[in-house]
């Protein structure tokens, strides 16, 4: 065992300076390189550098290669590593995508993608250019208010997408939103569409609006408020919600993997009637969660509705199947 672990770490070339650095892209220029920049303090690079020996052995016809990320600053600032662990995919000297995170699954994803793939455009993908704005022009307009940031709303992963997603929840704006680190050919592509080179950017009606800066200045001129869709009131939201279809499940998690036990039995029972049923994840949104309770009156999930009306929860349901 040990000896095996000795050998996935040998796979795995460490990168001490942006000579090393350069010259490794020029002579692996045929292959995917994937590159780890990390750091010593952090845990999670640890816990990645040793998913990185486990691809090396599953992938032999791939280089990996992890730098670190604070000692080669030179690198790290060509290719705008602000956080560790973050990941660069090359081929013919030239990067093709990144992933920002310790995503063990999506890395793993990656990898594959990128090592079965014998051209590779900058996102992976075989999308022609001219395809691209098309792309853009379609995510911009995917709701009426859409941020493109960096995270999630439930996890932003800078402090700029933090502060963007605070505002807007401050004043029950509606958007939807776009993790830019999920897609490397949007990150940039939207830069040079929108002729705006940071994030977040904040898009209504497929318009650009700016970015951090401009919206505080829209908040404190009281633009914002005119600008922006407005969320629904919560109780109106509920009910649409709950005649989103004839039976309406509310249950922690969804119809292909309950996260409660109390969520898998009423998924049993409704699939053996052979119903058709829509299901909500109240883990997904908090507001919901505590909303439905108070709406409902009734205190504990999962709940089941049809046309709108609640029936109960497990027990009920159990007694009426």
């Amino acid at each position: 065992m040990a000896a095996g672990a000795a050998e996935a770490a040998a796979a795995v070339v460490e990168v001490g300076s942006a000579g090393q650095f350069e010259e490794l892209l020029r002579l692996r220029a045929k292959s995917l390189l994937v590159v780890h920049f990390w750091a010593p303090w952090a845990p999670q690079c640890a816990q990645m550098n040793s998913v990185m020996a486990e691809l090396a052995k599953e992938h032999p016809q791939a280089s990996f290669v992890k730098l670190e990320a604070e000692a080669v600053p030179e690198v790290s600032e060509k290719y705008e590593i602000s956080s560790v662990p973050t990941f660069l995919f090359f081929k013919n000297s030239q990067k093709i995508d990144r992933l920002d995170g310790a995503h063990a699954p999506e890395l793993t994803k990656k990898v594959q993608r990128h090592a079965s793939s014998g051209s590779f455009s900058p996102s992976g993908r075989e999308h022609p250019k001219e395809d691209l704005s098309l792309r853009l022009k379609k995510l911009t307009h995917a709701a009426p208010c859409m941020l493109f940031m960096k995270g999630t709303p439930q996890e932003p992963r800078c402090g700029f997408s933090k502060q963007m997603v605070e505002i807007l929840n401050k004043h029950n704006i509606q958007f939807s939103s776009f993790d830019i680190f999920s897609d490397e050919e949007v990150r940039q592509g939207l830069k040079t569409y929108s002729n705006w080179p940071t994030y977040p950017q904040l898009y209504v009606s497929g318009e650009l609006i700016g970015g951090l800066d401009i919206i505080k200045e829209l908040e404190a001129s009281k633009e914002l408020d005119t600008i922006c869709p407005k969320a629904p009131k919560l109780e109106e939201r509920l009910k649409v919600l709950t005649n989103k279809a004839s039976v309406m499940l509310f249950m922690k998690g969804n119809k292909q993997e309950a996260k409660c036990g109390f969520s898998r039995q009423i998924l049993e029972i409704l699939n053996s009637t052979g119903i058709e049923y829509e299901t909500f994840d109240i883990l997904e949104d908090e507001e919901v969660r505590q909303g439905l309770k108070a709406y409902s009156n009734w205190p504990t999930y999962p709940q089941l509705y049809v046309k709108g009306e609640l029936v109960g929860g497990l027990d009920i349901v159990k007694v009426r199947n």
